[in-house]
């Protein structure tokens, strides 16, 4: 594990200020308000009757239930690779980023009425989104739960999956996008300072890999890039289908909702770099040598 305290927690700080920031300008400012809504009247118009189930399942994926069990599932990786604190540290994770929503929603509730949402008007609590923040939280600590040679697929699969809840949100019209990122940051925030907190161990006294462990963390290889390559040439094949299939119509709604356009860009691309980024600053994997001489000092 990374024993650099730094770096994650400079990056935990960024994300609270940004955290901050957003929050202000998401419900404090009037022009940023009329972006945000047209950006979610975008989504809005995406969801059609006959896709109408399958996003209202990938947005459920990040319920509760849904939520404690993933978290579960990769505090058990995590301990079948031998890091018993990263394990105990995933569900205090879990926990905090899940109560910081519950916590902000209703202190900062604030009525963000949209006439054209009629009936359907997103309640005044709803900034951080939940679900945002919980895909998120998976996502990233999917990055720290599985192998080191691993990271990179789990990091490609992890942005996918907040992206893909996230959109699927947006498109119910349950936040606004402001929400989502705020929902983001506040996972990233949590999730840097668990690693800081892992790093700040690691100086003190560097974890031994137990006897029982039962996967090894071996040296990444070529082979390893199969995975993020694959993830990536298949989101890549489902947007090129649906363009070829009705590139008239995409072209349309692309370029006459400019805001829309870079609202979703914007999205993805923050989901995109914090798990990147986070799987870069966990820097290269430690072999089984290494880690062998390593706990041989203690």
């Amino acid at each position: 594990m990374l024993r650099r305290p730094g770096p994650p927690a400079l990056g935990a700080l960024m994300c609270l200020v940004g955290l901050a920031v957003t929050g202000a300008i998401a419900l404090l400012s009037p022009r940023a308000q009329f972006r945000d809504s047209a950006t979610l009247q975008g989504f809005v118009g995406l969801n059609q009757p006959e896709v109408t189930p399958i996003i209202d399942r990938i947005a459920h994926l990040a319920d509760p239930d849904a939520y404690g069990l993933i978290g579960f599932s990769l505090a058990l990786v995590a301990l079948a690779r031998g890091r018993v604190r990263l394990a105990a540290l995933i569900p205090v994770v879990l926990v905090c980023a899940g109560a910081t929503t519950t916590l902000l929603k209703p202190l900062l509730a604030t009525e963000r009425y949209e006439d054209w949402l009629g009936n359907g008007q997103i309640a005044a609590a709803s900034w951080p989104s939940g679900h945002a923040s919980a895909s998120m939280t998976l996502g990233l600590l999917a990055v720290l739960a599985m192998p080191p040679r691993l990271r990179p697929t789990a990091a490609a699969a992890g942005g996918a999956f907040a992206i893909c809840v996230s959109y699927s949100i947006l498109a119910l019209g349950w936040h606004f996008p402001s929400d989502v990122i705020g929902g983001f940051l506040n996972a990233a925030m949590w999730v840097l300072l668990a690693v800081t907190a892992l790093a700040l161990a690691e100086q003190r006294r560097p974890e031994r890999r137990p006897r029982w462990a039962l996967v090894r963390d071996g040296q990444a290889r070529p082979i390893d890039a199969v995975g993020p390559i694959a993830l990536g040439a298949g989101a890549a094949a489902m947007v090129g289908a649906v363009a070829f299939s009705r590139p008239g119509k995409v072209a349309e709604y692309t370029l006459t909702r400019p805001t829309w356009t870079a609202g979703a860009i914007a999205i993805a691309g923050l989901a995109a770099l914090l798990a990147a980024a986070l799987a870069r600053t966990l820097g290269a994997p430690v072999t089984d040598a290494q880690d062998q001489a390593a706990a041989s000092t203690t």
